[in-house]
């Protein structure tokens, strides 16, 4: 059935055939043997998030391990693990479906961990408990803001969660942890994740 065809063609296949089940649960594989550091799903997702400064989705982690003249590298891309029993959640004040932060079990969204910015208090509780650094408090930044000018296109919304959010120096996300939320926009849409279709060598599956 599939002889012949691009790994991201299927996947897409995958995708539209899952949105059609009432609470389908998203799943992503990455294969460290293919991952080369190039950074592409970090940049993509860069792009596609619109991120400020400080905030990173989808960085890579690179390690040296062995002994000369034996010494390998190894690169490991880190993103939310949407963990089946989040810390971050269990450490947060507000927890609950609705409220700041809950892991989703119904609908499209099923097996993603969420963030509900209006709720969310800044208290940075769930940054330090997410054993992957996977979280950060959003400071308000912008790579342009000590030039003549910030750059518009720095003020451009993101689209999270199911909403626009403009970029202000007092609007929300600012204030609030942010995270990988599996492109649920994209998803949503029947497109793969930004980084899943950035991949330089096809070393992300999802299904």
């Amino acid at each position: 059935m599939y002889q012949g065809k691009d790994e991201l063609a299927i996947i897409q296949e995958d995708i539209k055939r899952a949105l059609n089940k009432k609470n389908p649960r998203w799943g992503m594989l990455i294969d460290l043997r293919r991952c080369t550091s190039c950074k592409a799903c970090t940049a993509s997702c860069v792009a596609e998030q619109k991120s400020p400064p400080g905030i990173i989705y989808r960085p890579i982690y690179e390690e040296e391990f062995g002994v000369f003249p034996q010494v390998r590298r190894r690169f490991t891309p880190r993103l939310c693990n949407q963990c089946d029993n989040p810390p971050c959640v269990s450490a947060c004040p507000n927890k609950g479906e609705g409220k700041a932060t809950w892991k989703s079990t119904k609908g499209v969204s099923a097996g993603i961990v969420m963030i509900n910015y209006e709720q969310c208090i800044g208290c940075g509780k769930c940054v330090l408990a997410c054993p992957y650094n996977a979280r950060n408090l959003d400071s308000g930044a912008f790579y342009t803001e000590d030039t003549p000018k910030i750059e518009e296109y720095e003020k451009a919304p993101s689209w999270e969660y199911g909403r626009k959010w403009p970029r202000g120096k007092n609007q929300l996300p600012v204030g609030v942890a942010r995270k990988c939320h599996f492109c649920l926009h994209r998803i949503k849409g029947g497109m793969l994740p930004a980084c899943v279709s950035t991949c330089s060598v096809q070393g992300k599956l999802l299904w």
